[in-house]
């Protein structure tokens, strides 16, 4: 680095680098010089407190190229005017308001007199859509998150951790420190920025006058999905029944980091790919992601289908009895007749693809449904008409090749993953550990994370680690030790220490563990070379 700072590089995966610099200025250096000249083959940057996370196509480039070239640039960025001006109203009535009075060693009239007269500017943003993290020039104002984290609070929440202060931008887990809540909608769909806090805009707090209206929650308007009943044209799926859960998914929304989004998409994007190739459809086309089978439609019109993943039995009721019909091969469906997508016996999720796509609404750039940050049409619900699109050029494509097995319960599966970033934050024996043990995938999973059970892991660090990029893929360690494995809907950063990430071959297998199966963790080096 020219400026003779100390850098480390940390391997995030096997399309990731984590640039660990000393703070937080040089973070924001760092990121505004590979923002203005992006280095080759770079594909997304999240900054934070003191890194700043470099995705890239290993195709095209390396870390040891990458690292090489990141050293040449400096950590000083050039003097920047003063950022927009955004005034946030806040009713001061946190629930840990009193806390942070005791942590600053002073009275909560002094707390908010503090965090109305500082100078906020944000830093980054992470966590959840529109989550902006404030940095402040009040050293008072510096206090730890919460040793039990929440499991909700509501949006609008004003909070602190360490020397940033936030605005929950919509209802979610967290473990900062409550001061007030606001009506104000940091993050809104229907603006053509949704994000009202933005990288440099500054911002000042504006305490409620004792007696006024209470702000209520943010006005945040409802995410669009697929079209209602009465204006839905033919070809189109009714829904008579959902399913444990279906989704809209495509591909995703990549490049959205810097707004608080994760890619998203199909947990499984190869059995997407597979099931659009059936069909004829282009790769990314939207599909239903159907969890546990139970899915009951009715076609209106003809349409093609072909289900992939997770196996599911397909059966087709017609006016003359129920077939059942294969998955991985593309089939027909005429007007009226039923699809039955059953339970599979194996894995967790199939992809049910039909010609044309389902043509639900985009939401900034992407019909997939977004769990975590609420992007992207509703769940699937009975009574919802699935509208079809126009039928594409490309032809039905059956082909013979299988596609892989997934686990079942009960199954052990193995998932080669590469260590680091934060592995040295454990033991050498809770590094041990963590690939010897068989950890248990319990039911607490989702598509934001695959939570598992075994021997906790001891760290060797015991002190907060300052929120950093993550990846699909990356294993958590929160302080109960015991992991969670990101999957697509992921928050775009974390405060606990990720020790290892799974490796890219492997993020389709992830997908399809199901509650019940054994996790076993293979270091290896980048891509497939063993460590």
């Amino acid at each position: 680095m020219s400026t003779g700072a100390a850098v480390r590089f940390l391997p995030c995966g096997s399309d990731g680098l984590l640039v660990e610099v000393a703070g937080l200025e040089e973070s924001l250096a760092l990121h505004a010089s590979l923002h203005a000249d992006p280095l080759p083959g770079t594909t997304e940057l999240v900054p934070a407190a003191r890194t700043v996370l470099v995705r890239f196509r290993p195709e095209l480039t390396d870390a040891a190229e990458l690292a090489a070239r990141i050293r040449e640039r400096p950590l000083t960025a050039a003097p920047a005017g003063p950022g927009a001006l955004v005034e946030v109203p806040v009713h001061y009535d946190g629930a840990d308001l009193e806390e942070v009075a005791r942590l600053c060693g002073t009275t909560p009239a002094e707390v908010v007199r503090r965090h109305t007269g500082a100078t906020w500017t944000v830093a980054f943003t992470g966590f959840a859509p529109g989550f902006a993290y404030l940095a402040g020039d009040d050293p008072v104002l510096d206090v730890p998150r919460r040793s039990s984290p929440r499991t909700a609070i509501p949006a609008g929440a004003v909070g602190l951790a360490g020397r940033f202060s936030g605005v929950y931008p919509r209802a979610s887990p967290g473990g900062w420190q409550l001061l007030g809540r606001t009506e104000l909608a940091v993050w809104d769909l229907t603006r053509p920025e949704p994000a009202l806090l933005r990288p440099g805009v500054r911002v000042r707090f504006v305490e409620v006058p004792a007696g006024g209206p209470a702000p209520g929650p943010p006005t945040v308007p409802g995410v669009p999905g697929v079209p209602g009943l009465e204006e839905t044209p033919e070809p189109f799926l009714e829904v008579l029944a959902p399913g444990a859960q279906t989704l809209v998914e495509d591909l995703g929304r990549p490049g959205r980091s810097a707004q608080g989004l994760s890619r998203s998409g199909a947990v499984d994007r190869g059995a997407l790919r597979r099931a659009n190739r059936l069909v004829g459809n282009p790769p990314g086309a939207p599909a239903l992601e159907v969890a546990a089978g139970g899915l009951r439609v009715r076609a209106h019109g003809r349409s093609v289908l072909a289900l992939t993943g997770a196996p599911a039995p397909l059966l087709v009721s017609t006016r003359t009895g129920t077939v059942e019909v294969p998955a991985q091969r593309p089939f027909a469906l005429d007007d009226g007749e039923e699809l039955h997508v059953g339970t599979p016996p194996r894995g967790v999720r199939s992809v049910l693809a039909v010609r044309g796509g389902v043509a639900a609404t985009a939401v900034l750039g992407s019909s997939s449904t977004d769990l975590l940050s609420g992007t992207g049409p509703a769940p699937v619900r009975a009574g919802d008409r699935l509208p079809v699109g126009a039928a594409p050029g490309g032809a039905v494509v059956p082909w013979t090749d299988p596609d892989p097995e997934p686990p079942a319960a009960g199954d052990v599966v193995v998932l080669d993953v590469v260590l680091g970033p934060r592995d040295d934050w454990f033991t050498p024996a809770a590094v041990r550990r963590f690939c010897d043990q068989e950890w248990v995938v319990t039911p607490r999973s989702n598509r934001v994370g695959l939570r598992l059970d075994g021997e906790p892991l001891e760290r060797a660090v015991t002190g907060e680690l300052p929120s950093e990029g993550t990846v699909p893929g990356a294993v958590q360690v929160p302080p109960d030790g015991r992991p969670v494995v990101f999957a697509a809907d992921h928050p775009v950063t974390g405060g606990y220490p990720v020790i290892a990430c799974v490796a890219a071959h492997h993020l389709d297998l992830l997908a399809q563990v199901p509650a019940g199966a054994r996790v076993r963790f293979h270091p290896v080096l980048r891509e497939g070379e063993p460590a």
